[in-house]
């Protein structure tokens, strides 16, 4: 009966596979409830993650079912991006290999707009029902289906997809279950017909996926302790950069609240200069600087498009500007908690700290001598503009990291961001010999530390707290140390850990902030905000409390261990969307922080 309930109410319990172009969510029970195409923030063609229009069951929904099914597992394959489900019931057993490929072809990356399932018997006599029901336009329009001899067709007025497979096309049509006697393979993308035949097709592209995947994780520095967590955040961050443009989404979905019932649903499928700075910074951590060179072409790509130096905190994956937000009336939302949302009117908002994320994505690459490319005086210049409105803006009334829509104020931690950025040019202006432009550069950063300090300390709170001249703790002052404008054994550093921990700790997890926002105060703890908790108490000393906090919050991620936005402290519960990169970043940053050297075990 659980599982039943659980069936219908959906979890984040889900695994992500994909190929930074496309991606799916899988559950527990090897269904494809998540997949947009021909992108991560188009149209989501399987969406019964949240619901569908007709309520009819299976709707949106890519289904291997077996019919008897009492027991599933489901695991990744070590060390690749590839999905292993396993179905038992009393009749027999199967097993799902579930990926998308990518790998080196021709001398150039191979990521196909496509999603591969194999299917094989692993015990008995298993009777299966393929279900394939995928819906356009958010749900509102049902495909015309056709086929032929080895293929299905699912056809609109503005998009065919089609799905290839060598199990009798017939029985996926009519969804009738049948005996699986032998693997079959079905091949889900583009209205394309396949070169080779399906089962080679798949064979091949499963070989050379797990390989690249295998051979990606090879080359990472990993830290001696909890290698497991950080390889899988790490495969999961690579999975969250679109490599045709270098942006990096925040997340892969829309509209999973915050809180139940909470209204917080937002659509996080582009690419927030915030985030991607993390991300950036934890995959260089780990030797993986690819994705940095990617981003960092997106990036001068704004930078080079920026009116009067304006750079919007987010934007599309495909340098889209207006992101306009919309209500999708078709989809009930998670667990029929809506409103399901399209879009995101962040875009429209002015949050300083962009400028100074901007500059410190960017920072790494001029003194990489690893990369392909070469950052120098020209695009040093470019970055100077984004540093002109960082110093300019750093003390004026923002919406803030965290997004609020119905207030404005200098924010503490977007002044911190803009200190940050002018730092970082003046340290790659030292290194490019600019010697006149750092000490300019060097000059801001330091009247810009003078003010955070002096105008976001309060001695009522003993702390530094979220705006200038407010009186209100805020998790994202613990910045101040990670981007190292404070020492952390300042004793005002210290203080605001401690008044942080005695307010906005619950257990192992940490709440944002504690003033209500637009939508009241929150209810779900912000799971990167826990993260920068355990590296500040690092910081300051307190490495054993950091390290009993960071087993906590790997004990939090799901069986496949992923991280959503947020946890209910209380349950455990993952809220928000999914998979976060911001709590991936916590994952590899806490260990990297807190593992035993290497040199410890010889």
């Amino acid at each position: 009966m659980a599982e039943a309930k659980n069936a219908l109410q959906g979890t984040l319990d889900l695994a992500l596979v994909g190929n930074c172009c496309i991606s799916a969510l899988i559950d527990r029970r090897g269904r494809i409830v998540w997949s947009c195409f021909p992108r991560f923030d188009g149209d989501p063609v399987f969406h019964a993650l949240l619901g569908g229009p007709t309520g009819e069951p299976g709707e949106g929904c890519f289904e291997i079912e077996l019919v008897d099914a009492a027991s599933f597992s489901q695991s990744y394959i070590n060390n690749t991006a590839l999905v292993r489900t396993v179905i038992e019931g009393p009749s027999g057993a199967i097993e799902i290999i579930d990926f998308a490929p990518r790998f080196i072809w021709m001398q150039r990356r191979f990521r196909p707009q496509m999603l591969v399932r194999r299917v094989r018997p692993l015990r008995g006599s298993p009777r299966i029902r393929i279900k394939v029901k995928p819906r356009y336009e958010y749900g509102r329009t049902a495909p015309i289906v056709a086929y032929g001899s080895n293929h299905i067709r699912y056809i609109s007025s503005s998009v065919s997809l089609r799905l290839t497979s060598d199990a009798p096309i017939d029985y996926i049509v009519g969804e009738t279950a049948f005996i699986l006697d032998e693997p079959v393979n079905l091949i889900f993308g583009p209205d394309e017909t396949l070169t080779t035949g399906v089962s080679e097709t798949a064979r091949d592209f499963e070989e050379r996926t797990t390989r690249y995947w295998r051979d990606w994780v090879h080359r990472l520095a990993l830290p001696l302790e909890w290698q497991d967590a950080v390889i899988r955040a790490a495969i999961s961050l690579k999975l969250c950069s679109y490599e045709p443009t270098g942006a990096i989404v925040a997340a892969m979905t829309t509209s999973i609240p915050e809180a139940a019932g909470s209204a917080r649903n937002w659509d996080y499928r582009f690419c927030w200069v915030r985030d991607a700075f993390f991300v950036v910074r934890a995959l260089n951590s780990l030797a993986a600087v690819r994705t940095m060179e990617l981003y960092f072409r997106w990036m001068m790509n704004i930078v080079a498009d920026a009116r009067e130096g304006h750079i919007q905190p987010v934007y599309g994956i495909g340098l889209e500007k207006e992101l306009a937000e919309k209500d999708i009336a078709a989809l009930p939302g998670y667990r029929g908690m809506g409103p399901v949302r399209a879009g995101n009117l962040a875009y429209r908002q002015f949050q300083h700290d962009t400028y100074g994320n901007m500059i410190l994505g960017a920072a790494q690459a001029f003194v990489d001598r690893r990369l392909f490319m070469e950052a120098g005086a020209v695009e040093y210049s470019r970055l100077e503009t984004v540093g002109e409105q960082a110093y300019l803006l750093h003390d004026k009334p923002d919406a803030g990291m965290w997004e609020l829509r119905t207030r404005e104020r200098p924010h503490t931690s977007s002044a911190i961001m803009c200190w940050a950025g002018c730092d970082r040019l003046a340290k790659i202006g030292h290194h490019l010999g600019l010697a006149d432009r750092a000490k300019v550069w060097r000059q801001r950063a330091d009247q810009i530390k003078a003010t955070v300090l002096a105008r976001s300390w309060s001695d009522k709170r003993q702390a530094f707290v979220e705006s200038f001249g407010g009186q209100h703790l805020d998790a994202s002052v613990l910045l101040m140390a990670e981007v190292d404008m404070i020492d952390p054994k300042d004793p005002r550093f210290v203080s605001t850990v401690d008044q942080l921990e005695k307010t906005l700790a619950r257990g192992p997890f940490m709440m944002r902030y504690e003033e209500p926002d637009d939508f009241g105060a929150p209810e779900t703890a912000f799971n990167v905000c826990a993260f920068w908790r355990l590296d500040a108490l690092s910081r300051i000393g307190r490495r054993e409390q950091a390290r009993e906090i960071f087993e906590g919050l790997l004990a939090a991620r799901n069986p496949l261990g992923l991280m959503s936005e947020d946890t209910d402290a209380a349950t455990g519960e993952a809220w928000g969307n999914f998979p976060q990169t911001y709590s991936m970043v916590g994952i590899i940053n806490g260990a990297v922080r807190l593992s035993k050297h290497w040199e410890s075990t010889v």
